[in-house]
């Protein structure tokens, strides 16, 4: 015992050193919370000290809103190896474009950021024709991350495809369901009516006269007529149905009575929400969840005009389109503005990705049939995106254009494994070893001797002292609490009694 005084001692002295230091960063921050004015006023003019945190400033590891991420090996996937990795990487390389055309910092916060341009500068001077390099470039320049939504081992994959439709471009007793391009009256809020595509999501208005902006019409406004003779028409269809799918889809192709061909694309939605109507044929009872598929979707709806119908509006979402210039021959152009890939290309959450990065996604699928489970472990590349596509580890799988591509992708509603491709300079486990370490919890003994109390509830009142610390008290009489910051006092505003105010899915390019 005669050496662990002047040892408690000593550390009772560097304690109370860093509780001094805390204090004084705790009123430092307090002085720098303040408005500019007021700290002005609290310090000398003539003194302007610049006040430094504990820690210096770092870059914190890779970041993905609710999600949760492992590094891997590249033997710890499934199926690597036996990837077409040269598919992939020309699909890479086409979103490679746009990418290497951005000037500056993206203008959303995401955690990839501008981290595509390097592989991207790369694969361009490489112009590999060889799987066996393609794959080496994967792995040269990037490190796999498994992810999933926070909480989930999975995530979850759906198809989507270019329906190919019957149409005219004037209406005829055959033809009398039209295609409607964006109105000049729609407004989002946010984004400059003059674009090229407006965004799937948003609020949207209709303007009247000057100032007024109401909601938009939903579906069933629509349908009956709320925008017919104003000269919106791009071309008129056999069915609602086949209107409905084409705006599930984003796009399609319409071969018109002269034998050529029309192609269109998303432009602008009418602000509503977008409801599955399998969903409520699933809720109803109506098909059962492991049957759901487009196709029965279509088949019922056939055999159901009037419960088709009411079925269609239980969706007011409405999508608009435009007239795009591609051949036959062309895919569909996705949001990232390159043209989809079928079998490579993926609708991803634009929230949370940025187009062009590498999914490896892994699992089984129903491809060669509804009952079939076909592996499915492919590199895919973020092209695309979808009101409906929401999370960390969800995916709208491109299959291409035409029925066989719509029976394959109607199916699709299933968990599977998801491996993100990061490029190397976001190496997380690299990040996470410059963040500081929490400095060491102090030791009962001393926590015991200097009680955090909280002046507002303990006022007035002697805090209990048990016996097993009463000796260590007595060893230190002048011990005093240290008290918490006081708490910033409520001002009232001297005019604020005088003033009363009252304020009051679809996918992107497909």
């Amino acid at each position: 015992m005669a050496l662990e005084a002047p040892t408690e001692r000593l550390r009772l002295a560097h304690l109370t050193a860093a509780c001094c230091a805390i204090a004084f960063l705790c009123s430092t921050a307090a002085l720098e919370a303040r408005p500019r004015h007021a700290a002005k006023a609290a310090r000398p003019s003539a003194v302007q000290h610049t006040r430094h945190l504990p820690y210096p400033r770092l870059e914190l590891p890779l970041q993905i809103s609710g999600s949760q991420y492992e590094p891997l090996a590249w033997t710890d996937m499934p199926g690597w190896s036996e990837d077409d990795h040269l598919a992939a990487y020309k699909a890479f390389r086409a979103s490679c474009r746009p990418i290497a055309a951005q000037h500056g910092l993206p203008s959303e916060s995401k955690a990839l950021g501008t981290s595509l341009r390097d592989p991207c500068r790369i694969a361009k001077g490489l112009g590999l024709i060889d799987g066996a390099k393609a794959k080496a470039f994967f792995e040269e320049h990037f490190l796999p991350l498994r992810i999933s939504r926070l909480g989930e081992g999975e995530g979850f994959v759906t198809g989507y495809y270019e329906p190919v439709l019957d149409g005219s471009r004037t209406q005829t007793d055959v033809y009398n369901v039209p295609v409607y391009r964006r109105p000049s009256n729609l407004f989002v809020r946010g984004a400059k009516q003059s674009s090229n595509g407006l965004p799937n999501k948003g609020q949207v208005f209709r303007k009247i006269g000057r100032r007024k902006l109401v909601p938009y019409y939903d579906r069933a406004e629509i349908e009956d007529g709320a925008i017919a003779g104003r000269g919106l028409e791009i071309c008129w269809l056999k069915e609602q149905t086949d209107l409905l799918f084409a705006q599930i889809q984003g796009s399609a192709r319409v071969h018109l009575e002269d034998g050529s061909t029309l192609r269109i694309n998303y432009d602008a939605h009418n602000g509503y929400p977008y409801t599955p109507v399998g969903r409520i044929l699933i809720d109803r009872g109506i098909i059962l969840k492991e049957q759901m598929s487009m196709q029965k979707i279509r088949d019922w709806m056939a055999q159901n005009p009037d419960g088709a119908k009411e079925l269609r509006r239980q969706n007011r979402s409405y999508v608009f389109f435009r007239e795009v210039q591609l051949l036959d021959k062309d895919e569909a152009v996705g949001a990232q503005g390159v043209p989809l890939t079928p079998g490579r290309s993926i609708a991803v959450d634009k929230t949370l990705h940025v187009y062009g990065t590498p999914f490896f996604i892994e699992g089984e699928l129903p491809i060669e049939s509804e009952q079939s489970k076909t592996p499915f472990r492919r590199l895919m590349i973020a092209q695309d995106t979808g009101s409906a596509i929401v999370g960390p580890a969800r995916a709208d799988l491109y299959f291409g254009a035409g029925a066989d591509a719509g029976r394959v992708s109607g199916r699709l509603r299933h968990n599977m494994r998801f491996v993100m491709l990061v490029p190397r300079s976001l190496d997380p486990v690299a990040r996470g070893r410059r963040m500081p370490v929490p400095d060491e919890r102090p030791s009962e003994k001393i926590a015991k001797l200097f009680p955090q109390v909280d002046p507002q509830k303990e006022k007035g009142a002697a805090k209990p002292v048990d016996a097993s610390s009463a000796s260590v008290a007595q060893a230190a009489p002048a011990a005093k609490p240290v008290p918490l910051p006081e708490p910033r006092p409520g001002i009232k505003a001297e005019n604020e009694t005088r003033r009363h105010r009252h304020f009051r899915h679809h996918r992107y390019h497909r």
